[in-house]
């Protein structure tokens, strides 16, 4: 007879918790090869920056996007690897820098859009994990993420690592010294952020079939991983979307019982966030929040931090919350149906 799973027993939950030691060896790891790239960029700044990713790794370019138009005011946009992979062409790269984000950095769909880049003039910085992969080895810039081996199909400490060298390169390169002081602390406030209890939202989540993510700003990317993680490990649909966006359309469909994630950081797109709380809670939607002050709802505690640090402390809370949703609702986090550890896509 088979012992029943318990939250404690997955993979997910053992390397989630590794991610604040994942954190401090990083920033060790790529401390020569982040100052190095950082100067060049400062004395000769790229016309625009592009990321590169898929699946989690792209949930953190949605982060470094933001950050890099509101912190240096470069034009940041998402490559679609396809552009090359499948229909052979490719956009002007000259004097941009390309962000190649991946776990594996062995996608073929990847490697052929950063390969047509770098040919087409772009700088190419490959944050990677795996630094034997071919994506490593054609960056000019290797940014290793250190996360070490992750068995469980469900990213976390990878994503937390891929979000924490983005932050500090663009913090590096903006010579923002707040925000460098603010990351010497992380792998300490990560600790303390997996240690919160988010469990007021496992009940009512155990039945739900739909949920919504909501935030702005760099917190849209952690929203946007959230449902992601949802879908992989719950087995339910989860969308994220933008506070301006929810408004419109997707408000149709919420109605009594509906759960709704709200997500805030201290900056100036939080109260947009939070006015959102009593409209959904008007509709009768259930309001779960996370970050944006005494709403209607449920509040999950959060940890006071520097703005751009904040989503990232959220999304390793919610990681052990996911975890023991998965569990409760009698699924594997693991070993999600259908779903491989590396996807590789043409």
């Amino acid at each position: 007879m088979s012992v029943p799973l318990t939250p404690e027993d997955t993979l997910m939950f053992a390397e989630a918790a590794q991610a604040p030691a994942v954190v401090a060896r990083q920033a060790a790891v790529q401390q020569a090869a982040r100052a190095a790239l950082a100067t060049a960029l400062r004395q000769t700044p790229p016309r625009a920056v592009v990321t590169l990713a898929r699946g989690s790794s792209d949930n953190a370019a949605t982060v470094a996007r933001y950050l890099v138009e509101t912190h240096l005011r470069l034009m940041t946009s998402s490559a679609s690897p396809s552009v090359s992979s499948v229909y052979d062409a490719a956009p002007d790269y000259d004097g941009t820098l390309m962000l190649a984000i991946s776990q594996s950095g062995r996608s073929p769909d990847l490697l052929a859009a950063a390969g047509m880049a770098r040919q087409g003039g772009a700088r190419l910085a490959a944050l990677v994990n795996d630094e034997t992969s071919p994506l490593a080895a054609l960056a000019d810039t290797c940014l290793p993420l250190a996360a070490g081996p992750e068995k469980s199909v469900a990213a976390t400490k990878s994503f937390i690592a891929s979000v924490a060298a983005l932050i500090h390169l663009i913090a590096e390169w903006d010579e923002d010294v707040a925000l460098l002081r603010a990351l010497d602390d992380l792998p300490a406030l990560l600790e303390r952020a997996w240690a919160l209890d988010w469990s007021d939202a496992l009940p009512p989540l155990l039945d739900a079939r739909n949920l919504y993510v909501v935030a702005r700003g760099p917190g849209y990317g952690i929203a946007q991983e959230m449902a992601l993680k949802i879908k992989e490990t719950c087995g339910f649909h989860a969308e994220a979307f933008s506070a301006a966006e929810v408004r419109h359309g997707p408000m149709a469909i919420v109605e009594k019982g509906f759960p709704v994630l709200l997500l805030g950081q201290d900056d100036e797109s939080r109260d947009s966030v939070a006015g959102l709380a009593p409209e959904f809670a008007a509709r009768g939607a259930l309001v779960i929040s996370a970050g944006i002050g005494d709403v209607p709802g449920i509040r999950l505690p959060v940890l006071e931090a520097h703005p751009v640090l904040q989503p990232l402390l959220l999304v390793q809370s919610f990681y052990r919350l996911a975890n023991a949703l998965a569990v409760a609702r009698g699924r594997d986090p693991d070993r999600p149906p259908h779903l491989a550890k590396v996807t590789e896509t043409v």
